[in-house]
């Protein structure tokens, strides 16, 4: 509605305003009744909303300011200069309910505020918001066999109009059911606040008759000058149940098996149901009845819910020929139903419901369905009678005795047979079967202590086979039971036992057994055999276990003794035990001391073998160290009368002279020569190797002085080279005896050599008297043939063999020059 314009009478309150300085004018402050907009008026634009008169003797001008103005909504109003308010354009009610303004008049000669008012332009809301709901649909579920009153949902609404108006307020009601049915109806009711509503319904559910129901709810406001709505879907879907009982409605299959037939389909049963397909409503469950014995099982066939009847116990055609037996169905969920009695203008309507379940019978139910079941001969097998045989025999019956003879029946009324009989498992092999008339002997020696025996019982599966079409097996066991015999000899269970020194005698337990029953095994009787009175006893001498006593003579170390154990029948047998005794302070169990102890010989032994390859190798590598690529041959003089041989005699020489040093054979290393025996005592076994590389090295200078001092008399040369080979000889003949222990027997034998040495390096002294040693006499064989290996005859001599001696020269240039012998 358009306002039109107002010359308003201002309601003053004078106010006074007090100033500090008392020769102020007094200001007038006023306040002027609101205006009214009404929203979403829709013009034209602009229009006057009213006017502002002031009783004025000066010239003043208007001012106005705030909301609608200079603040939200923005040039919404306008004041002209003679005090006229207009309006530009539309306010909403929803955004705006006041428009708070502040009006102000300046005296035009200062500019000083005359008059400040204070302006409030309400806002009038109209109808223009219908009700809206919170969801545009809404999707429930309720099952059939829910009980009318039962809430099905609520919808809520809400209007954005002014609530203390009609224009906010609005109320529900259902526009429309789709489909319509007899038997249920919705309606509604208030929840105690005007924006909620709840659906309820009353009568019976019924699936077969709707599926779902659509319901239209609207909402609609109570607005003075029109009035808006708006509606909401109600889906309820329903949810099937078992209001409808199946029926079995007839059979397919043979209806018939044969006899001993087991896991076969015999027949099925069609269904009928109503209700939904798949839902637990729909699907059968079955139920045998009159199978006391139960032959068979029924299944229900998830695709076609039909029932499949199997077989599941072999039935005997001689027992029955046929069965009688009935066939009942229901369904997965308890059966329901519902059924409305009249429809009174109530809340409710009244009905007549039944609800099912275990402990509730139905009229007339469950209805039973008769099947016959026809049995069909066939070739049964034959049977052992009994099917289980126990005979008995002695062990170590000799092979081919008679056991016992094997009988059979045929079950069949109709079929006449003859038997086979035949061995199945026999795992010692102990026995024949003639197949024709089922006797049965031994065919080896049998032995109780067999480990296929148990409880002296030896099992053995029989077959006996008839001559039906088709060929029939059975089956029977055959248990000898073999007799037992004194054929086993008394053993100890340990032949090791651990034992602690003491002072007091000590004792360990010794135990015996005998694969043999009583009265041929134990209690035992043990013996002592040997010398071992007053050392070991056996206390007491019977039974299954005994103790072995050890006195306190009996010293530490191993011991092996001599037991003779003896069964109750006198069969008796003699065996070592090995007794170990410790100091238990030590080590507890003296047996794994003993054994660590024989671990620790084979580490020494490790260690042994691996000292001896190393000093293997580094003989060898002292070999090759002191071997040289070029041979040194013996340098020979060219002077007649200088040759070593030219007439198988000596000629005139001299002594060998010992060098003041010792070289190695390619000359690049030097050594101590005269102090070689006090080098060698202070390290034995290095010089043991370097002796057995090196004796002495000279230089073929040395050798030329040598060959310069052959001019010495014949007799005197004799004796200093029969010296030097005396000496020499006991070095060759005691070199081989050295050891690596015996260290006083080399220093000696080592003086010795020096002594003889020091004496051949002085040419001008005469040597001591020794006793030679004869090797030949003139005319005679050699009594040493080795020393053959170093003549050559006068006749053969060639002065180039002297620098070719090779093997032949070995002895003689192994006494000075032992770097040269090859």
């Amino acid at each position: 509605m358009r306002s039109f314009p107002l010359t308003l009478a201002l309601a003053l309150c004078a106010v006074s305003v007090v100033w500090a300085d008392s020769k102020m004018r007094k200001k007038r402050a006023w306040i002027i009744d609101s205006f009214n907009i009404e929203e979403e008026n829709p013009g034209p634009f602009p229009y006057l909303l009213g006017r502002i008169e002031l009783d004025r003797k000066y010239l003043v001008k208007f001012r106005l300011l705030g909301s609608g103005v200079n603040e939200e909504p923005v040039g919404v109003l306008e004041m002209k200069s003679n005090g006229e308010i207009w309006v530009h354009k539309k306010v909403n009610y929803e955004d705006f309910q006041i428009l708070r303004l502040t009006f102000e008049a300046r005296n035009v000669s200062n500019d000083q505020v005359d008059t400040r008012l204070g302006v409030e332009i309400k806002i009038l809301d109209i109808n223009d918001h219908p009700p809206v709901f919170n969801r545009p649909v809404y999707d429930t579920s309720l099952e059939e066999s829910a009980t009318q009153g039962q809430q099905v949902l609520t919808v809520v609404a809400s209007d954005l109009d002014d609530p203390q108006t009609p224009n906010g307020t609005f109320s529900f009601r259902i526009a429309s059911v789709t489909p319509k049915t007899q038997n249920a109806e919705f309606f509604l009711e208030p929840t105690g606040t005007s924006l909620t509503a709840s659906i309820y319904f009353r009568g019976c559910l019924d699936y077969e008759a709707a599926q779902k129901y659509t319901i239209l709810v609207e909402a609609k406001d109570d607005g003075d000058k029109v009035k808006l709505s708006s509606t909401s879907t109600v889906i309820v879907n329903i949810i099937d149940k078992n209001n409808h009982l199946p029926v079995i409605t007839g059979q397919t299959g043979p209806g018939r098996i044969k006899e001993r037939d087991s896991g076969v389909e015999v027949l099925r049963l069609q269904v009928s149901d109503k209700d939904s397909p798949g839902s637990d409503a729909w699907k059968a469950k079955y139920k045998i009845h009159a199978d006391k014995e139960k032959y068979f099982k029924i299944e229900t066939d998830p695709q076609t819910n039909e029932g499949k009847l199997t077989v599941i116990k072999a039935m005997d055609y001689e027992e029955q020929s046929s069965m009688n037996i009935s066939v009942s169905v229901e369904n997965l969920v308890p059966y329901f139903s519902c059924e409305v009695t009249a429809r009174p203008n109530q809340r409710l309507w009244e009905v007549k419901t039944v609800t099912g379940g275990p402990d509730v019978k139905l009229p007339n139910y469950p209805v039973l369905y008769p099947i016959t079941i026809a049995v069909e001969d066939v070739n049964d097998p034959p049977e052992f009678v009994p099917p289980v045989r126990k005979e008995g025999i002695m062990e170590n019956t000799k092979a081919g005795t008679s056991l016992c003879t094997l009988k059979a029946i045929d079950p069949d009324k109709n079929f006449a047979n003859t038997f086979r009989f035949f061995k199945g498992e026999d795992v010692e092999n102990w026995i024949t079967v003639d197949p024709k008339t089922g006797q049965v002997f031994t065919a080896k020696v049998l032995d109780r202590e067999s480990p296929y025996v148990k409880n002296s019982s030896y099992p053995v599966i029989m077959y006996v086979v008839d001559n039906g079409e088709p060929p029939m097996t059975g089956t029977g066991t055959l248990i000898i039971q073999v007799g037992d015999q004194n054929d086993n000899l008394p053993t100890l269970t340990a032949n090791s036992l651990g034992m602690c020194l003491s002072d007091k005698p000590t004792m360990s337990n010794i135990t015996a057994v005998d694969l043999d029953l009583p009265p041929f095994s134990g209690p035992f009787t043990y013996e002592l055999l040997g010398d071992v009175k007053g050392k070991w006893r056996i206390d007491p001498s019977h039974g299954n276990t005994v103790n072995l006593v050890k006195e306190s003579s009996v010293y530490s170390g191993h011991h092996e003794l001599q037991v003779k154990v003896s069964d109750n029948q006198g069969l008796s047998l003699t065996q070592n035990i090995s007794v170990t005794v410790c100091d238990c302070i030590t080590m507890p169990n003296c047996l794994e001391r003993r054994a660590s102890g024989a671990q620790v010989g084979n580490s020494a032994i490790g260690i042994m073998i691996f000292a001896m390859l190393l000093l293997l190798a580094v003989l060898l590598m002292a070999m090759l160290i002191s071997c040289k690529q070029e041979k040194k041959m013996i340098l020979t003089d060219d002077g007649p009368g200088w040759r070593l041989l030219e007439s198988n005699i000596e000629t005139p020489g001299t002594d060998c002279k010992v060098p003041a040093k010792i070289t190695q054979v390619d000359g690049t290393q030097t050594v101590k020569g005269n102090n070689y025996i006090e080098e060698y005592n202070g390290n034995v076994k290095q010089e043991m190797m370097q002796q057995q590389s090196t004796m002495a090295v000279q230089d073929s200078s040395f050798y030329r002085e040598q060959m310069m001092r052959r001019s010495l008399h014949r007799n005197s040369t004799r004796r200093s080279y029969r010296s030097y080979r005396s000496a020499t000889e006991t070095m060759n003949r005691n070199y081989s005896a050295f050891s690596a222990d015996d260290y006083r027997l080399r220093q000696d034998l080592f003086t010795r050599i020096n002594q003889n040495l020091a004496q051949l390096q002085a040419p001008e002294k005469e040597l001591g008297d020794y006793e030679p040693h004869c090797y030949a006499y003139e005319g005679e064989p050699m009594l040493n043939p080795q020393l053959d290996n170093i003549s050559i005859t006068e006749n053969e001599f060639h002065p180039d063999l002297l620098t070719n001696l090779d093997l032949r020269f070995n002895k003689l240039a192994s006494i000075c020059r032992p770097d040269l012998a090859s």
